[in-house]
């Protein structure tokens, strides 16, 4: 089953694997500049969650932000209770791979996170980023309250505006849903890009100006 063909849409939950109660053992400190990586966070912070494709170079686009205090990556959006790598790589836990963005709205407002979200990769890919094919790389905002919700919708008719100009015809395949269970990736993954700096990464300037 682990070596299937991915689905091309999303699993069901009754079709998911299994999964564990545990949680994959991450990280205290971020490889970058040391602040935890786990919650709590500090007091007034918010979290913004997304995903655009392999999560190595979507977390290192978000770690490099003024006003950004932390970044870590894992899996949301699916069924499977803590799901390793390898599982999620199937497409048989719903998830995607996501980015998540602890930051100060003092120093760096949402519009500005969700700039660089829709700048750096093609939202109009539907379950794929590039070579990458499979739902975990699907484009998905995750939002946390009705102003996250509020914010990334209309971030969302923006950009596809934006598009048209440009003259994409394409249309935004991202999705804005709940943010629900949340679960870190493995130790090896967090700050990929900064422990390999060679590593693989296929984000970018992709299409037109936020």
């Amino acid at each position: 089953m682990l070596f299937a063909r991915p689905p091309a849409e999303v699993i069901a939950a009754e079709d998911a694997l299994p999964g564990r109660d545990e949680p994959l053992r991450v990280p205290e400190a971020h490889h970058v500049h040391g602040r935890p990586i786990t919650p709590p966070w500090p007091e007034g912070h918010e979290l913004l969650v997304v995903g655009m494709g392999c999560f190595w170079g979507a977390e290192r686009i978000f770690w490099q932000l003024d006003g950004v205090w932390t970044t870590f990556v894992g899996y949301a959006g699916g069924h499977t209770p803590n799901p390793t790598y390898r599982e999620v790589c199937t497409g048989r836990t719903g998830h995607a791979e996501i980015a998540a963005a602890v930051y100060d709205p003092q120093r760096i407002h949402l519009d500005t996170l969700l700039g660089a979200f829709w700048e750096q990769h093609d939202p109009t890919q539907g379950m794929r980023q590039g070579n990458d094919v499979g739902t975990q790389y699907r484009s998905i905002l995750l939002t946390g309250s009705e102003e996250q919700t509020a914010a990334a919708v209309a971030s969302r008719e923006r950009y596809q505006a934006r598009l048209r100009e440009a003259g994409v015809t394409a249309p935004i395949t991202t999705t804005v849903e709940p943010l629900g269970a949340l679960y870190w990736a493995e130790a090896e993954h967090q700050q990929y890009l900064s422990k390999h700096p060679g590593g693989y990464c296929n984000h970018g300037f992709c299409q037109a100006a936020y």
